[in-house]
């Protein structure tokens, strides 16, 4: 009797443990992500207008958030054989227990179908924007493709979804224009650079070429100088494309031009430390001074697109520009 009830506990055990591996693997905590959508509302409020369902809003969200799920299911049931090699990634469900693969292609279809509908809900653009997040989910994470292998097309491929996040929160509020390129441009660059920052804090982190390239195929030829170079153009050529749309559509956002600097010179700051919170993204709430920077930088935008500085003009009319005789 005593034999038959520990049974049933251990049972009960086991079945709650992989319960919470197929919840875990949904990563619902990386859903803060989402919160890359808002700049795209806020420029699309600012440029064409404030009309917009809030119902509607919330439906794009949450399509958005269900098919970045069904992609980190994919992504951590297609790597089970590589995250094995990495110090912390090798303790995730998929690599430590034994989840059934029909459960989790299940899972998988039914985060996709229910994010994909939600979509449709919504409008035809944002349907397709997250037809598109979740196609390069596929052709990121899936043989014979699987682009996270190749060098530099692993991040630029990655970072699409961060240009696809920005488009979406401009079609949650309107239909009947397109945002301009240099902002999408400047957007997917600066989420170049954070995926090749990730990759920096790995690779300082796992501190062992040929284990890094069991890990991940790309790092055996990337090494900290590449990266970091890597990193650095990126980062410029993001500043570089905001800054265009900054002068085109508000010069005084120009102003914020050395504090965005600022603020991609302290993230590289923070793939120096010991396991980097670069390294998880969706745990970076941690660092206090980052917090601190990007509440005030933010605050500094917010009151910048209302602030009208008409000396500035001076950058863009020539004929304002007095010499002296």
């Amino acid at each position: 009797m005593n034999s038959s009830i520990k049974n049933n506990n251990i049972n009960s055990s086991s079945l709650s443990n992989s319960l919470k591996g197929y919840i875990k693997i949904a990563r619902f905590d990386h859903w803060i992500k989402q919160l890359f959508i808002l700049p795209g509302s806020v420029f699309a409020i600012y440029l064409v207008g404030f009309s917009f369902s809030l119902t509607t809003f919330v439906l794009g969200i949450i399509s958005t958030c269900l098919i970045a799920s069904a992609n980190y299911i994919i992504n951590e049931y297609l790597d089970r054989e590589f995250d094995k090699f990495h110090p912390i990634k090798s303790s995730r469900p998929v690599v430590s227990e034994n989840l059934k693969s029909s459960i989790i292609w299940l899972e998988y279809a039914i985060f996709s179908i229910i994010g994909l509908f939600l979509a449709w809900q919504t409008s035809v653009p944002v349907f397709i924007l997250v037809a598109a997040l979740w196609f390069m989910g596929i052709i990121y994470n899936v043989p014979p493709i699987r682009l996270k292998e190749i060098p530099f097309i692993d991040v630029l491929s990655e970072s699409v979804n961060n240009a696809l996040r920005l488009l979406i929160g401009w079609f949650l509020i309107t239909s009947t224009s397109l945002p301009p390129v240099s902002i999408i441009i400047g957007y997917w660059m600066g989420g170049t650079f954070l995926m090749t920052a990730k990759r920096f804090a790995e690779y300082r982190m796992i501190d062992d070429k040929n284990v890094a390239g069991l890990y991940r195929k790309s790092f055996k030829y990337y090494s900290e100088k590449k990266l970091l170079i890597s990193a650095f153009f990126y980062a410029m050529v993001s500043v570089f494309f905001s800054g265009i749309f900054m002068i085109k559509y508000r010069i005084e956002l120009l102003i914020a031009i050395p504090f965005l600097c600022g603020l991609f010179s302290y993230y590289l700051y923070i793939c120096y430390k010991p396991d980097s919170s670069a390294q998880k993204p969706e745990k970076l709430f941690r660092e206090k001074g980052l917090m601190i920077y990007v509440t005030l930088f933010v605050i500094l935008l917010a009151i910048l697109m209302i602030v009208t500085i008409p000396s500035l003009q001076h950058f863009l009319d020539p004929s304002l520009i007095t010499v002296p005789k």
